[in-house]
């Protein structure tokens, strides 16, 4: 107050005190408030002129403490005569809201503010302070509670279920239909985004229809299933001014008798699999989809084999029996998003959507499939007490980029099973002559790999792992197959196919008992035993039911310690049944068996499942080495990795490590670890062991 009244100039008349006062009274009455003040010990009481207009009394009344005590409301006058004498006892400071009654009988709601000055002793002389009328502000909120209650009444007889969203999406209103609806109480659903109550994908449907109200600021309506809930909704949002304004209607039992309607024109009767109709849409649309982004896709004709006997033995009702277990069985071996399909008779097509965009792999992976719907089909069949042996004749087609009409394609796919039938029946044929020379290359690489396993062909070398001191701590073992005509064969060129024949089983478990081996050996030698050998394990190996009885059985047998065995898993394991990797991977942990993320940064992993992962190890991959002093992009994600492994308490691996001045950037960083050309390259136990000698391992 007072550097304002510094800035005005002093003006004959009148003295900075009268300003002061004038400038209080005007800053009172715009506040709606009044000051006052108890001079101690003789308690005389002395207020603001605005305080007296408040309280309806003259300005120039003198009352005593007494007296001004009184004004408050028989409810409020003991809450208030505590604070005084806590503060004029002890200087305690207080703000209360209280009832006060004016002269005139008015009853207004004050806050009620106060404080204590003290003399040079520290004495309480004087306690001073405001009071600030807030009946008006107490009106407005009763108002609006009323309102508001009037609201909900109206809003909770409503038949629909009724909500109210913030700008976030987040629930701040719901009516017991919605309750109902939701199977949550108010309390539970009101702060949540109407997606996490409804269990939706963040990325889902539900959330961009939000989203898109709240932007465009216009109505969206639309329906949709919500598992969590097994109900169809149909939503229809509204924007207000704070939010969103939402009707939720359960449309299950309509959408029920839409989807019967329907079923009966796209479903086949007897079997209740997609009928001709349905296919030629759903073939349509993946033919549309294969194009667009150059994905192989497969069509699979199959035919009973002999089922006319059938029918013409054992009538009509056992055929028809068989056809509908037969269709059970079929959609058993496919995906949940492959379409098997009844076109009549004993005729049924399987179309197998997105086979991956290499042939080789295409082929591969259809004829898993259809290697199992021969298997499966050719189980014996009850048929109400008697029991039928059936086989099938299965014709395969592809299509991906080339423009084939969806007849051709089921002509390619019924010759291609005529082929079959001539070949010897309860087989497949395919129909594509470069993808049958390719499924006859694969077919030659899988009699290769059995006899390669047989005769022992394969072999493991081992590449150096060095810790920051320059010392080796341990080896990578990668295996080799010395081929009879094609000499020493790398990984990259069988792997793959070993892994979807699935003869990665048997390989594995070599390669494991072997290096077990290894390490029971180095375990004799003082120079040796504290070395560890790293090996790969492929998802197949992994998701297999006996992989972790199959680790423990190859480390007791060798009679080794566990945890000179390092597992190196892939990140793809991370992609699906996370729960079930993290409980196979914590039996290891537990038993010794050091676990690492190979690869890592160029998979799957989740950071959120990171955490939870029993791991030892991140290996940084080779691509982001390689450039890792020349790409801004591969330094910062070799940084991030050796930081996020820091984070976690594991230790860091770097591989394809080639030059000094890569491993100085990693040791930089924290890096613990190294693997490659640098050191050394894989080399057969033998080489491995002299190159150990000249580091004096």
């Amino acid at each position: 107050m007072d550097k304002l009244l510094t800035l005005v100039p002093r003006q004959p008349g009148y003295t900075h005190e009268d300003a002061a006062s004038r400038m209080l009274g005007l800053l009172e009455r715009a506040a709606k408030a009044g000051a006052w003040a108890v001079d101690l010990p003789a308690r005389h009481f002395t207020w603001t002129a605005q305080l007296a207009t408040l309280l309806d009394i003259a300005p120039s009344a003198v009352p005593s403490f007494e007296d001004a005590l009184a004004f408050y409301a028989p409810e409020s006058r003991v809450l208030m005569a505590g604070a005084f004498e806590a503060c004029m006892e002890h200087g305690t400071p207080f703000d209360e809201e209280a009832q006060v009654i004016a002269s005139g009988g008015r009853v207004l709601w004050m806050r009620c503010l106060g404080e204590a000055l003290r003399d040079a002793s520290g004495e309480v002389v004087r306690i001073q302070g405001i009071l600030h009328d807030l009946t008006d502000k107490r009106k407005a909120e009763q108002d609006a509670l009323r309102l508001t209650m009037r609201l909900s009444t109206t809003l909770a007889s409503i038949a629909d279920a009724f909500a109210t969203l913030d700008m976030e999406g987040r629930f701040t209103y719901v009516n017991p239909e919605s309750e109902r609806l939701l199977r949550r109480k108010s309390r539970d659903l009101l702060g949540q985004t109407l997606w996490q109550a409804m269990n939706a994908n963040r990325g889902g449907r539900l959330r961009r229809e939000v989203r898109l109200a709240l932007v465009n600021g216009q109505p969206v309506e639309f329906e949709e299933f919500y598992a969590e809930l097994g109900k169809w909704l149909e939503l229809r949002a509204y924007p207000f001014e704070e939010g969103l304004a939402v009707y939720f209607r359960d449309i299950t039992e309509r959408k029920a008798a839409k989807d019967e309607i329907e079923h009966l024109a796209f479903y086949d009767a007897l079997t209740q699999l997609p009928n001709r109709q349905l296919l030629m849409d759903r073939l349509q649309s993946a033919l549309a989809c294969s194009a667009d982004h150059s994905r192989i896709g497969a069509l699979m004709f199959i035919d009973l084999d002999h089922f006319k006997v059938l029918n013409d033995t054992l009538g009509h009702s056992k055929g028809d029996l068989l056809l509908q277990k037969v269709a059970s069985r079929l959609t058993a071996c496919v995906r949940h998003n492959d379409t098997v399909a009844r076109l009549g008779g004993d005729e049924f097509v399987v179309l197998l959507e997105d086979q991956g965009e290499n042939p080789e792999t295409a082929i591969a992976g259809t004829r898993v499939v259809g290697e199992k719907i021969l298997a499966a089909l050719s189980e014996p069949y009850d048929l109400v007490g008697h029991e039928h042996h059936a086989t099938c004749s299965i014709g395969i087609t592809f299509f991906s980029q080339q423009q084939e009409g969806i007849g051709d394609l089921l002509k390619q796919a019924d010759l291609a099973m005529y082929g079959a039938k001539a070949a010897s029946r309860n087989t497949l044929c395919f129909f594509d002559p470069e993808m049958q020379a390719a499924a006859t290359a694969n077919a030659a690489i899988n009699v290769e790999l059995r006899q390669g396993l047989r005769n022992k062909d394969f072999v493991l070398h081992y590449q150096p792992q060095v810790g920051n001191e320059g010392h080796m701590v341990g080896a990578e073992a990668l295996v080799r197959w010395r081929h009879p005509q094609r000499g020493l064969v790398f990984p990259d060129e069988f792997i793959s196919q070993a892994e979807e024949s699935g003869l990665i089983l048997p390989l594995g478990k070599w390669v494991l008992d072997t290096a077990c081996a290894q390490l029971a050996a180095w375990a004799l030698r003082p120079e040796t035993h504290k070395l560890s050998i790293a090996v790969n394990v492929s998802v197949r190996q992994f998701r297999h039911p006996d992989f972790v009885e199959m680790v423990m059985a190859a480390i007791d047998e060798a009679g080794v310690s566990a945890h000179r065995l390092k597992l190196e898993l892939t990140e793809s394991l991370l992609a699906s049944n996370i729960e079930v990797t993290i409980a196979k991977m914590g039996i290891l942990k537990k038993a010794g068996v050091t676990l690492s993320i190979d690869d890592f940064g160029m998979g799957y992993s989740a950071l959120s499942y990171l955490k939870h992962l029993p791991l030892d190890q991140l290996k940084i991959d080779r691509s982001f080495v390689k450039d890792v002093l020349t790409d801004p992009n591969d330094a910062a994600i070799a940084r991030t990795i050796i930081g996020l492994a820091q984070s976690l308490g594991l230790g860091v691996m770097a591989e394809g490590v080639e030059t000094e001045a890569q491993r100085e950037f990693l040791v930089r960083y924290g890096c613990g670890c190294y693997q490659g050309y640098l050191f050394c390259k894989a080399l057969p136990i033998d080489e491995l062991e002299a190159f150990m000698r000249s580091m004096r391992v």
